[in-house]
């Protein structure tokens, strides 16, 4: 599946070029193309084992031709982290504070569990990002990330103070929506081979993971 489409907002990352002009309609298939390619090459190989020739082959470009596009490979990859982010930001974003606590943290986990389960190479590449110590994104997790969490943590705590939701630390509660739904798509191969054929890991996800968080979150 395709990245994203980029934030109209973000600008890019590392050296990458900004339009000056309206693309041709062959300059955005190549650049698409290329980003379709680095995707899968970092998914698989990382960050320091992907190379602008691996990136280049799979795009079925030339490696000049992709140096048109973009200047590095730091730059390919910066496009990629940028509308990785901002799409996986939605999901939290769409938490209502005047909404049904419960409903409302529920729909979180069903947002979270559908975009592990449509982008499983983008969470593979954010987990290899955040593996190598989040080099080329501390930046966006101590800015709009923390920002965003610390503005729905309290919302959440809000609701808890009223007596809605069972106490708990507003912030590890969302730290355990994104790793057990995030699980599913970076530990793919592991789930599929443990739950054996004739199960569909995502819908016997989301069963449980509603059921566990509605137990866990009623007063």
């Amino acid at each position: 599946m395709s990245p994203p489409p980029a934030p109209a907002r973000k600008t890019p990352r590392d050296g990458a070029r900004a339009p000056t002009r309206i693309q041709t309609r062959i300059q955005a298939r190549n650049r698409q193309a290329i980003l379709d390619a680095a995707l899968a090459v970092f998914s698989a190989q990382g960050f320091r084992g992907a190379t602008l020739d691996q990136i280049a082959t799979e795009a079925g470009l030339s490696k000049p031709n992709l140096l048109y596009y973009f200047p590095s490979k730091e730059a390919v990859h910066g496009e990629l982290l940028d509308r990785l982010l901002d799409n996986w930001l939605d999901p939290l974003r769409a938490l209502d504070p005047e909404g049904e606590p419960v409903a409302e943290i529920l729909a979180y986990v069903r947002r979270k569990l559908d975009l592990a389960r449509d982008y499983p190479r983008e969470s593979r590449l954010f987990a290899n990002e955040i593996l190598q110590g989040a080099p080329r994104i501390m930046g966006a997790l101590t800015g709009e990330l923390k920002a965003l969490v610390d503005e729905k943590a309290a919302v959440i705590a809000r609701w808890q103070a009223e007596g809605r939701l069972q106490p708990m630390p507003p912030q590890h509660l969302i730290f355990s929506v994104w790793a057990l739904t995030q699980h599913y798509a970076d530990f793919d191969v592991q789930v599929r081979a443990v739950l054996g054929e004739g199960h569909d890991p995502w819908a016997e996800a989301q069963g449980f993971l509603e059921g566990l968080f509605a137990r866990l979150l009623r007063v």
